[in-house]
């Protein structure tokens, strides 16, 4: 498999489009015979970094690349940013609104879902300054854990 690289545009409060890229990421993954269990873990990371955006970013993109080794994807916002990472982390936090928990969103599972499927997790954010996520997958893993 050769190295390839896509991005994709991500509009905040979009939730007609939400799921869009993760869905055509994962299409791309199937038709490079990517290992089926991996493109799980990718597709689960991309939608709730998408629905992370939507809901609580400003506008952003995900973009991926893969190559024989890894795929790596990012996720950038302009949004609000992260005041407190570690909690953001855990298992049932949650700064969802009430109209986006009316929705069936906020159950503060994203980002430890997200942690939960890959292999490597960074994430960058300040307060006002926007937030960061870098994730590798490590295509020798197959369907690992993460």
């Amino acid at each position: 498999m050769s190295a390839f690289k896509k991005s994709y545009y991500i509009k905040s409060r979009d939730f007609i489009r939400a799921g869009e890229a993760s869905i055509k990421i994962q299409n791309l993954l199937k038709s490079l015979n990517v290992e089926p269990k991996l493109i799980r873990r990718v597709a689960i990371c991309g939608y709730e970094g998408e629905m992370n955006v939507v809901m609580h970013g400003g506008d952003g993109s995900l973009s991926f690349a893969i190559n024989t080794e890894e795929l790596i994807m990012e996720i950038s916002d302009d949004g609000p940013g992260i005041v407190d990472i570690e909690r953001a982390m855990r298992a049932g936090f949650s700064t969802a609104s009430d109209e986006h928990r009316e929705m069936g969103f906020g159950a503060g599972m994203g980002l430890p879902n997200m942690k939960k499927n890959c292999d490597e997790i960074t994430v960058d954010s300040e307060e006002g300054q926007g937030t960061h996520i870098r994730m590798v997958f490590f295509v020798d893993k197959g369907g690992g854990t993460g």
